[in-house]
């Protein structure tokens, strides 16, 4: 990797970073968490069968995606919820995640 790479996914990560901070201020809690999970698992979806440039991957898929999608926050927030809340959580970013990715991959072409 050179440091052209390394620049681009530094910057596709600020971007993302942005982004996660806003939608966060927007939708606050779990609702947030949830709403970048589900945007990034389409939008990823989307991106892994429509582009093959690897400047276009670094930049978009590890650095944007990487950093406005969120693992470590939706399990620290399910785990200060109730078992009720908790098992809805995850369900919820599992289920519409999944769903996500495939409507995405649907999009971008790939069955």
């Amino acid at each position: 990797m050179d440091r052209s790479e390394l620049a681009l996914v530094a910057f596709g990560g600020l971007l993302g970073a942005t982004l996660r901070y806003l939608v966060a201020v927007a939708v606050p809690g779990t609702g947030g968490t949830l709403v970048v999970n589900v945007l990034g698992s389409f939008a990823l979806g989307t991106f892994v069968t429509t582009v093959s440039s690897r400047r276009v991957q670094l930049l978009f898929g590890t650095g944007l995606l990487s950093s406005f999608t969120t693992y470590s926050t939706f399990a620290v927030q399910t785990a200060e919820l109730t078992m009720a809340g908790g098992l809805v959580n995850v369900g919820a970013n599992y289920v519409l995640g999944f769903a996500a990715a495939a409507l995405g991959l649907a999009v971008g072409g790939k069955r």
